[in-house]
């Protein structure tokens, strides 16, 4: 049993340094079929997962979705943002635009359990993220689409590469254009994008001064949120994105931005006599072309790769590295 046990650990040990010298050299081309035969039934699996996650609360759907934003915003989608903190770095889950808000991890935890079970050392995390995210959208309503897997797991993640990387609530439309636009993202990619906050929920404290002291917004909404978000105080005090359709992937979104109802600065920003009012116009009258362009969206943000060079490899467990 010990001598068994020896050459186990040898050979994953190996195993664990082939991947990640693979993983060094430039990310292979992603395809839907990656997994085709090495784990057939990885779709079905995550699936079930998400399935009982967002039954269990309605939410996940969305908070899932943003992880996978989030990972992808800083150096490519490559599951960093899954990373606990180690003693050789800082990681990503409590940078300034994750800290006591990202959440959903223990999902993912859970489907990555039953991966390995099916299909030992092959999908990466940041496979996994990819597929949860799609299956999200599409469990709240909200469209489906082939997602294209090959990603590879970072062996780091880095807190001050999330502050610099992901926009925040109170970003200005030349800020998110620009910051969408340092990762090969279209203003029509980012519009669409955006569209997310048709789901989920956002804390008081990023939008109070939106309620309390900005002119472009509907009074009966501003003082619906003002019952849940007072001036001082509340700050994880919960509100949807979405007045109409909280939890319901449609565009009812770019209903609520004409109607002056964003939620967020960065939200209302993107009707307001800029550059992308006649989008979201189009995005308010037409759930279909919001639909095609959101998943258009989903799959640019998705092919973002880590860097040449980066170390990588499929982790066994999605919060730490091999």
């Amino acid at each position: 049993m010990a001598a068994f046990t020896t050459r186990s650990a040898a050979f994953l040990g190996l195993a664990v340094v082939l991947c990640v010298l693979a993983g060094a050299a430039r990310a292979q081309q992603l395809s839907p079929n990656f997994y085709s035969t090495s784990c057939p039934n990885l779709a079905p699996i995550v699936r079930l997962g998400m399935t009982s996650a967002v039954q269990t609360e309605r939410r996940m759907g969305a908070s899932i979705l943003r992880l996978f934003f989030h990972d992808c915003f800083v150096n490519g989608c490559d599951g960093s943002i899954l990373l606990d903190d180690t003693s050789t770095f800082i990681g990503e889950k409590n940078a300034g635009p994750n800290a006591n808000s990202a959440r959903g991890f223990e999902v993912i935890d859970a489907i990555k359990t039953q991966v390995e079970a099916a299909c030992r050392a092959t999908v990466s995390c940041a496979d996994i993220l990819a597929l949860a995210a799609r299956d999200g959208v599409n469990l709240l309503g909200g469209p489906n689409w082939s997602v294209p897997l090959g990603r590879k797991d970072s062996r780091t993640a880095s807190q001050s590469a999330a502050s610099a990387n992901l926009p925040g609530p109170d970003s200005s439309l030349a800020t998110l254009i620009t910051m969408f636009g340092n990762k090969n993202l279209s203003p029509r990619d980012m519009t669409a994008l955006s569209g997310a906050h048709t789901i989920g929920r956002s804390q008081c404290q990023f939008f109070r001064n939106r309620i309390y002291n900005e002119t472009n917004i509907n009074a009966s909404f501003a003082t619906l949120r003002q019952g849940t978000c007072p001036r001082s105080g509340g700050n994880t005090n919960l509100a949807p994105f979405d007045v109409q359709t909280a939890d319901g992937f449609d565009n009812a979104y770019y209903q609520n931005l004409v109607g002056q109802r964003g939620l967020l600065h960065s939200d209302q920003e993107l009707f307001n006599g800029g550059s992308q009012n006649a989008l979201v116009q189009q995005y308010s009258n037409s759930p279909s072309q919001f639909s095609a362009d959101f998943v258009t969206a989903m799959l640019k943000m998705g092919g973002l790769l880590p860097s040449s060079g980066t170390q990588t490899e499929v982790r066994l467990n999605c919060r730490r590295p091999n």
